[in-house]
């Protein structure tokens, strides 16, 4: 698969955030040809072309990819990943030649089992918190196990649960309760069939991202992500209410150690085991004490965090996956913009619980000095329409982070839906760091 330097047909798989903000990028760059978002929302209408295509239905996939001569297929979320979309182009005589952005099914694993990631991280000592994990069978030795931590306890149903699957529970009872609740009662489906029981790191969390040909990797922006939905993080967990690039406290000396503990040893342990990994690789990170420990590896770029570390890549995304997609990316360099970026996302009232959908948009066309990546909002006779519960990401970059929430802020309020949320504290913690 070698494109050389012809312009390039290319197919976003997913409708969200993530999805908006990959568009965009790839729409600036001179070797993009035919742009196609499936199934894509209002604002990849924007950048590309939607098309309605399910994700899930590979086939399909597949045949639209022939039919229009799609040279790359970038997957935006993780399901189709985990479900081996990478495996099923590449057993495909029609769709082999497609590049796919995105690791094969074994390397999606790292995403779609706590259990197999952790063993992953103990085969190749990498730094991650202490752990074990329980199934219905040996249910009684979770409970005997967490009478030898001390709270708060920390459960994760072990396969894919819509981001909803960690529980941080501060008392015995609670957390008996919990694993009950995940293993019998199938609170979480079959993803928590199984869960990953582990000791508690306390830090400030950030999320690293490379990408990556299986061989060579190049850093990424870091970011730092705001999952509660309540200010001073309270609340329910979301699917993200913002983010923030760079993130003050991962200087050099700390990214070095993140490298050298977790970054190199993770892409190596995926060559040494013969696992096909070419695409973004996402580490979750807890920073304790400056020491960087895994909390978690997704296998695709991050949401929210995609919607403030792409506007900070200068150099041209397609060449950098062209790159991933032919093992080229060694001596390959990223140029980052040094002004701070974020990411502030408008959300439906009543999210992440029941909410309402269809309600009109306004104020867009007043936004100054900012860049909208839409995640749930649709076209209806030409009007913008809430369809999701994250509506709206409205990204600013400045000198400063506090020029650039400022910027968000200031433009949040010109955008106008019913029952409209946001929080107004984003970044207070990263405040004695900077």
């Amino acid at each position: 698969m070698t494109f050389m330097n012809k312009k390039l047909n290319i197919l976003i798989l997913g409708g969200g955030g993530r999805e908006h903000a990959l568009s965009w990028k790839i729409a600036q760059s001179p070797r993009a040809g035919k742009l196609y978002i499936a199934p894509g929302n209002s604002g990849t209408a924007r950048t590309g072309e939607n098309v309605d295509l399910d994700p899930s239905r590979f086939d399909d996939i597949c045949r639209f990819t022939e039919s229009n001569n799609i040279d790359m297929l970038v997957v935006g979320p993780e399901a189709p990943l985990v479900e081996g979309i990478h495996d099923h182009f590449l057993a495909s005589d029609a769709c082999k030649r497609v590049a796919v952005t995105g690791p094969s099914k074994n390397g999606a694993m790292l995403e779609g089992s706590k259990d197999f990631a952790k063993a992953f991280m103990n085969r190749h000592n990498i730094p991650t918190a202490n752990h074990r994990s329980f199934t219905s069978d040996t249910i009684r030795e979770g409970m005997d196990f967490l009478k030898n931590m001390r709270p708060p306890y920390v459960l994760k149903a072990d396969g894919l649960a819509a981001g909803k699957g960690v529980v941080i529970c501060h008392t015995m009872e609670e957390a008996k309760d919990e694993l009950n609740a995940m293993i019998r009662d199938k609170k979480f489906g079959p993803a928590s069939e199984k869960v990953v029981i582990e000791e508690f790191l306390d830090g400030i969390e950030l999320s690293v991202f490379i990408l990556t040909d299986g061989h060579s990797y190049v850093i990424l922006p870091e970011a730092k992500d705001y999952k509660r939905i309540g200010e001073g993080d309270t609340g329910l967990n979301t699917g993200g209410m913002g983010s923030i690039s760079p993130v003050p406290f991962a200087g050099d000396v700390f990214m070095q150690k993140v490298n050298k503990r977790i970054i190199n040893p993770t892409v190596q342990g995926l060559r040494k085991e013969g696992i096909t990994y070419k695409g973004f690789l996402f580490f979750g990170l807890m920073n304790v004490h400056g020491d960087p420990y895994v909390i978690e590896y997704n296998v695709r770029m991050g949401d929210p965090e995609a919607e403030s570390i792409i506007p900070r890549i200068k150099t041209d995304l397609v060449d950098l996956l062209q790159a991933t997609a032919e093992g080229k990316l060694k001596g390959q360099n990223v140029e980052i913009d040094p002004r701070t970026s974020a990411a502030v996302f408008l959300v439906s009232g009543g999210y992440p619980g029941s909410y309402e959908k269809g309600l009109e948009i306004t104020g867009l066309d007043d936004v100054q000095d900012a860049l909208l990546f839409h995640a749930g909002s649709k076209l209806v006779e030409g009007t913008c329409h809430t369809s999701g519960g994250r509506v709206i990401a409205v990204t600013c970059l400045a000198e400063t982070l506090e020029k650039a929430l400022s910027g968000c802020y200031r433009n949040a309020e010109k955008i106008r839906f019913d029952k409209k949320y946001y929080r107004k504290d984003l970044g207070h913690d990263l405040a004695t760091y900077t």
